[in-house]
C-alpha cells in the first residue's frame, strides 16, 4: 500500500487492510512555500496522486497561478476562499474540473478548509517552470501518476 498519513503515530504497525484512524489535532501544521499557507496532510498516495489535507490560510494569504490536473474539491470550514470566479464561504463547497486554472486567496479573516486533490496542483512560476506545491518539478514528481 502506498497511501499514508505523514507524521501519524502507530500506522506503520497496522495490517495492510486495517483502517487508519488519524488524530488530526496531534498532526503538526506544515508550512508551505506560500506565505501564510499551512497544511495538515491527512492522506497522500504518491502512486495515484490522491491527497486530502486541511489547509489553513492566514488573513490575506494567496495561492499563485495554478492548474488542477484532475478534480479538486474544497469544503470551507472557517473564513472564505476567493478566486476570479467567486467566493466560497464557511459551510460551502466548491469543486473544480480537470484543467481549471486560477489564483486563490482568502479575506481578512483567513480561512480553514478541507481540500481533496486527485493529483497535486501544477503551479506556473514566473520563470516558466511548472512545479508542485513543494517547488519540485511537477512532471518529475507527478507525471507518472497522471500519465502512467
Amino acid at each position: 500500500m502506498n497511501a499514508l498519513t505523514p507524521n501519524a503515530k502507530n500506522h506503520a504497525q497496522l495490517p495492510p487492510l486495517a483502517s487508519r484512524f488519524v488524530d488530526v489535532a496531534g498532526l503538526p501544521w506544515e508550512k508551505t512555500r506560500f506565505a501564510g499557507v499551512e497544511a495538515k496532510t491527512l492522506v497522500v498516495d504518491r502512486e495515484t496522486g490522491v491527497v486530502t489535507a486541511l489547509m489553513k490560510f492566514a488573513p490575506g494569504a494567496r495561492l499563485p497561478d495554478h492548474e488542477h490536473m484532475r478534480i479538486e474539491q474544497t469544503y470551507v470550514l472557517e473564513g472564505n476562499l476567493v478566486c476570479g470566479e467567486g467566493e466560497c464561504k464557511a459551510g460551502e463547497f466548491v469543486w473544480r474540473p480537470p484543467g481549471s486554472r486560477h489564483e486563490a486567496w482568502v479575506g481578512p479573516k483567513g480561512g480553514l478548509m478541507l481540500a481533496i486533490f486527485q493529483i497535486p496542483n501544477k503551479f506556473y512560476e514566473a520563470d516558466g517552470r511548472e512545479t508542485d506545491v513543494s517547488g519540485q518539478d511537477w512532471n518529475a514528481a507527478w507525471g507518472k501518476a497522471l500519465f502512467g
